[in-house]
């Protein structure tokens, strides 16, 4: 009967709006460990709902969610995309007030960077791994070769341009000179030659490149 019941109630609490039960999450550790069981359940309605409703958490309140990086990471093992994004998305909030808390998560991050069938992943994937590298030098150096890959194969795609927004935050951030003189070598032919967003970013980019290595390169 007990456990009927925690069934009941963990239906009824995912079949509320998102930011409600995010709300509630912020403020009762029960109702956050639950979200947080849900995700590893065999209910793939209730792992979306849950995923869902820990983006909305992290999105207003990071810092509540620095803990639970294994469980998060754990997540995005699930097979359904939509979990996968959304917690993605999770950890990028997060990294802001903690970036250890994605540490466990950076290899299965690098797999959804490559998933075959979802678009939208693949972007969650990457500005994940953009956040956490703007956070320290040593972290821009694990991610860039992940990220320089990122752009070679998917320059072009739909999300290519919100991708760009990643790159961006990840040069303006405390990446070291060499990653940031790499974004902006790997950036130059659309800086110069694309219009539109992708040129603009682009743009943006190859400006945040440290001046004195710029001036070698002309040299």
């Amino acid at each position: 009967m007990a456990a009927k019941a925690k069934v009941s109630a963990l239906t009824e609490l995912l079949a509320r709006d998102k930011e409600d039960v995010a709300a509630h999450a912020a403020r009762n550790k029960k109702v956050l460990a639950s979200l947080l069981h849900a995700l590893s359940g065999d209910n793939r309605s209730q792992r979306v709902a849950a995923a869902r409703a820990l983006h909305a958490l992290a999105i207003k309140n990071p810092a509540v969610l620095k803990a639970y990086g294994a469980e998060l990471a754990d997540a995005l093992e699930r097979p359904e995309a939509q979990t996968r994004w959304e917690i993605l998305g999770t950890l990028e909030k997060v990294v802001a007030a903690d970036a250890r808390v994605a540490d466990k998560a950076i290899g299965p991050a690098t797999t959804a960077l490559h998933d075959a069938e979802s678009g939208v992943v693949r972007l969650a994937a990457f500005r994940l791994l953009a956040a956490y590298g703007a956070t320290t030098v040593r972290r821009s150096e694990r991610v860039w070769p992940l990220i320089d890959e990122a752009i070679r194969v998917y320059h072009g795609d739909a999300e290519f341009p919100a991708m760009l927004i990643g790159v961006i935050r990840l040069v303006s951030g405390e990446a070291s000179d060499e990653v940031k003189l790499a974004a902006a070598e790997r950036m130059l032919f659309d800086a110069e030659h694309t219009k539109g967003l992708t040129g603009q970013r682009a743009r943006r980019i190859v400006a945040c490149a440290p001046k004195k290595g710029r001036r070698k390169k002309k040299a």
